[in-house]
């Protein structure tokens, strides 16, 4: 079985909605006294909250997404970093390295994740739905 891509026909997420987050790998040690704490794991997801404007087909190509490809959500999938993936590369100073030809280098950049709590949540704007969900991205 192969694992699911996020589908070519939905936008890259809100710049708006982008909300990420380490999860959370420390127990404390003692409930008293200064702080102190221990590993709980060796490694922790990214903990990242996304939000897309669609049109009611894009709506319907995110529904068969989740409740398909996914499984409701219970399967792993690949998506294209919102941080990074065709963002240019720059110099320190900010300026874009190009190419011999002049044309601007982009990065690329995938993750492998899962839906989080809660499940996806929309609400109409406009004529638009925006799309809200969370996402685990695997380390």
């Amino acid at each position: 079985m192969s694992i699911p891509v996020w589908p070519d026909t939905l936008p890259d997420p809100l710049r708006a909605g982008y909300l990420a987050q380490r999860q959370d790998i420390r127990v404390r040690r003692a409930s008293n006294g200064p702080p102190g704490y221990r590993r709980r794991f060796s490694s922790g997801a990214e903990l990242v909250t996304l939000a897309i404007e669609v049109t009611r087909t894009g709506k319907a190509a995110f529904d068969q997404f989740y409740d398909l490809d996914t499984r409701f959500g219970t399967l792993p999938f690949k998506m294209p970093d919102p941080a990074t993936d065709g963002r240019q590369l720059l110099t320190e100073s900010g300026v874009p390295i190009l190419t011999d030809t002049g044309e601007p280098i982009l990065l690329s950049a995938s993750w492998l994740c899962i839906f989080g709590d809660p499940v996806p949540s929309e609400r109409i704007v406009g004529g638009r739905f925006e799309i809200t969900f969370n996402v685990a991205v695997m380390p």
